[in-house]
């Protein structure tokens, strides 16, 4: 049996710009939401150095300092913030049931939390190729040369040849994207074909700041932490030569796999497994289970749009609970 029971109006689980902006928001709402952290505490943007496309922060900020000023305030209105690692979840009624423990190894469940409703903001992981150097600050590059997003990353290198690493929609929009700042763009396949759809193709091959190299792999990047990336291995899977190649970025184009896994067969998800909201709420086919940021964006994938929807589902939650507030206190009659 857990050792542990919470009951809270409003859990929200992530905390990355989504869960923490719904977190203020529902923590001004005098909802005392409780915040999962997670595997990930902060999200993606822990992971990331500069941060120069957030409003309000003129001269930037670390990615790290940011998720620390969102969860400062959030905390100021009295949202509770809690390390837990949620293995399983009961939908069937309310309050719903999440079933935590210490950590992913952990063998016994020892927290059930009961929630009236659920936010959840449990993000999206960029694919990686699982090569060395491309392991987050310190050990590796990652936010240091490397990244898995060309709108966030893309201006810091304006005239440097970077090179792109893919062979679908994702890499030909990146690759596209980062011709604006880059003297040169390489784009890495392990195929000899893309993936992409023939206009997007069309495009990057038809692009003079764009080469193509077929049949190759990316085996190991090079660098330091004082000058970034330097130069990256290549594998050629034709002739099985490797060579050093020079450039100053790296981007990995290989897809994002949203942090969902926990509610398959339960909310309604698309292939690849974003969750899907209803309309322009962030309500997904359980009322009183919401859905913000990544883990529900496919598309624009930036800190500031998921902030947006975590602002969304807290007020939908809110909503939801002042037009079950009858509901809501029968049921605590009979649970306590």
């Amino acid at each position: 049996m857990p050792q542990d029971q919470i009951r809270k109006k409003v859990v929200i689980l992530g905390s990355g710009p989504a869960g923490l902006t719904a977190a203020i928001y529902a923590s001004r709402a005098q909802l005392e939401p409780l915040v999962i952290d997670g595997p990930q505490p902060g999200g993606q943007l822990t992971i990331t150095t500069d941060v120069e496309n957030y409003p309000g922060f003129s001269k930037g900020i670390m990615g790290p300092a940011l998720m620390e000023e969102f969860r400062a305030q959030a905390e100021r209105f009295g949202t509770e913030i809690i390390n837990v690692w949620i293995d399983s979840v009961d939908f069937s009624s309310r309050p719903f049931k999440l079933y935590g423990k210490s950590s992913e190894d952990a063998a016994d469940i020892t927290t059930e939390i009961l929630a009236d409703t659920l936010i959840i903001s449990t993000g999206a992981s960029a694919k990686w190729l699982g090569i060395p150097g491309e392991e987050p600050v310190p050990e590796g590059l990652g936010g240091n040369g490397v990244s898995a997003c060309a709108t966030c990353d893309g201006f810091f290198f304006r005239d440097k040849p970077i090179t792109v690493v893919g062979g679908g929609d994702t890499a030909m929009e990146e690759a596209l994207f980062l011709t604006r700042f880059a003297s040169s763009v390489t784009l890495i396949h392990r195929r000899d074909e893309f993936r992409a759809s023939k206009i997007m193709q069309e495009r990057v091959l038809a692009h003079e700041k764009i080469t193509v190299l077929w049949n190759t792999e990316v085996k190991e990047i090079h660098g330091t932490k004082e000058t970034g990336v330097e130069a990256i291995t290549l594998f050629s899977n034709q002739t099985n030569q490797t060579s050093r190649f020079p450039t100053e970025g790296v981007f990995i184009a290989i897809g994002h796999k949203p942090n969902t896994d926990l509610f398959q067969g339960v909310l309604d998800m698309d292939d690849v497994g974003y969750l899907t909201t209803e309309g322009k709420t962030m309500k997904t086919n359980i009322p009183g289970v919401f859905a913000c940021g990544d883990a529900q964006d496919s598309y624009y994938r930036q800190a500031v749009t998921a902030a947006g929807t975590g602002c969304m589902a807290a007020i939908d939650a809110e909503r939801f609970l002042v037009e079950h507030d009858d509901e809501v206190e029968k049921q605590t009659a009979t649970n306590y």
